[in-house]
């Protein structure tokens, strides 16, 4: 593996920081707040959409405080229960509600800082901890379960839900479970996948489904090329988006960790400019699904990006 300087990782030091990154300590990116003025989500949304869509404000940090509830015991239908974090746009009444599922050997904490900046921006959030090792088709169906408890009792999670506007995102092999519960016709807006790794004998089968609207956001495959990541735009019949971010990897579609930055002590900077390049890719996503039921506004927000080469290998259908 080739790291953002071109010096190479061997492979299993590199499996072996993103196993062990969960334990290690982390910190935020520093970012400022939006300059834009508002108390009430709904004004935020009519102010957004009534001008041109643009993803580097979404880069700094919502106008809106965030409340946060750790370590939630969701029951399920089936008898199961999903253990996740919640942050809560505490300026919101009702809100949509973003998912968010961790990859391979990761968990809810490393996705912790993009649910705070997603409810910063209106949205409330659940970073959700599900088997860490799979199997991930079987994590989507759980996760449609999920997704169809809290559209039966959003009182599941909080009274504040709007279940009518779940979105779901995951990461890695995250994003397999996500395209899993889509396939199984989740009653969920849409999706993102965040530098999604195909896995499952099933998952051509369920990409084909897909009928909801999906945003793929991927890492440089010039320097991480994700197992399967074509699949998702190949097979998902229609209405998907997919960009590149240039000079990322794949664990920067998490947040950066004291591991991650040791990987590549000479570019902490670069680290932390990845993650939130991926974090305002995302949360355009999301709004554009939350706010609209489509990526079009998403879509459209990536124009100046792709325009100066942060975004690359656009395409849609």
């Amino acid at each position: 593996m080739i790291g953002r300087s071109g010096f190479r990782i061997p492979a299993l030091v590199l499996i072996a920081l993103m196993a062990h990154s969960v334990g290690c300590a982390r910190r935020f990116p520093a970012i400022e707040v939006t300059p834009i003025k508002t108390d009430n989500p709904a004004e935020l949304q009519r102010y957004l959409l009534s001008r041109k869509p643009d993803v580097a404000q979404f880069r700094l940090r919502g106008p809106f405080a965030v409340s946060e509830r750790k370590d939630l015991e969701i029951s399920l239908a089936s008898g199961l229960t999903a253990e996740a974090d919640l942050y809560l746009c505490a300026a919101a009444r009702k809100a949509p509600l973003v998912i968010v599922l961790h990859g391979l050997d990761n968990s809810k904490e490393d996705h912790a800082f993009q649910a705070k900046h997603l409810a910063s921006w209106g949205m409330h959030s659940l970073a959700l901890d599900l088997p860490k090792r799979g199997p991930w088709i079987a994590n989507g169906r759980t996760l449609a379960r999920l997704v169809d408890a809290i559209h039966r009792r959003p009182q599941l999670v909080d009274g504040g839900v709007d279940a009518d506007k779940i979105i779901l995102v995951g990461h890695s092999f995250g994003a397999t479970a996500v395209a899993a519960a889509l396939g199984e016709k989740a009653l969920a807006l849409g999706g993102v996948l965040l530098d999604p790794a195909g896995i499952g004998r099933e998952l051509r089968q369920l990409l084909q489904r897909i009928t909801a609207p999906v945003m793929v956001i991927g890492a440089d495959e010039d320097i991480w090329p994700t197992r399967n990541r074509g699949q998702f735009y190949r097979f998902i019949p229609r209405a998907v988006g997919e960009i590149s971010i240039r000079d990322t990897v794949h664990q920067d579609a998490q947040y950066p960790n004291e591991h991650t930055l040791r990987a590549f002590e000479d570019e902490p900077d670069d680290t932390e400019e990845a993650q939130i390049a991926f974090v305002s890719a995302l949360t355009a996503s999301a709004f554009s699904l939350a706010a609209t039921g489509g990526i079009d506004y998403g879509w459209n927000s990536f124009d100046q990006a792709i325009k100066n080469g942060t975004f690359f290998n656009a395409r849609r259908k």
